[in-house]
């Protein structure tokens, strides 16, 4: 099982690196056109330069995973992008919902293996 956490820990931080790093470098080319309010949607991140933003969380993120340094954090920071990303193609463009949901699997497996640090979030009480 440890192997199987290591390489959804390392896919997953592969996969929001490489993609945070795409928002800065643009190397992953785009597609000519995007459809309807998903295009609209993706517009308005542009001009408001707010996809800066969700591709730097990304990059560190991903970085932290790779490094394997600050782990809850960056699943943390990365369950808030998950579930943009997720809402994104569910409501806007179902045909780009494959990456989402395998690096949501990823992102089950690396957090489940680290519930117990979890925990104390599901306490009803502060003290």
């Amino acid at each position: 099982m440890k192997i199987v956490v290591l390489v959804a820990r390392l896919l997953l931080g592969l996969l929001f690196a490489v993609f945070g790093l795409n928002g800065f470098l643009h190397f992953i080319p785009a597609p000519p056109s995007i459809p309807g309010d998903a295009g609209v949607f993706f517009g308005v991140l542009l001009k408001t330069h707010y996809v800066y933003l969700t591709a730097g969380v990304q990059l560190i993120a991903g970085v932290l995973l790779l490094a394997n340094q600050y782990v809850p954090l960056a699943l943390v920071l990365l369950a808030a992008m998950l579930a943009n990303i997720l809402t994104f193609h569910i409501t806007m463009m179902p045909k780009g919902l494959g990456i989402p949901i395998f690096a949501t699997a990823l992102w089950f497996i690396v957090s489940w293996s680290m519930r117990e640090r979890f925990a104390p979030l599901f306490s009803r009480n502060a003290s």
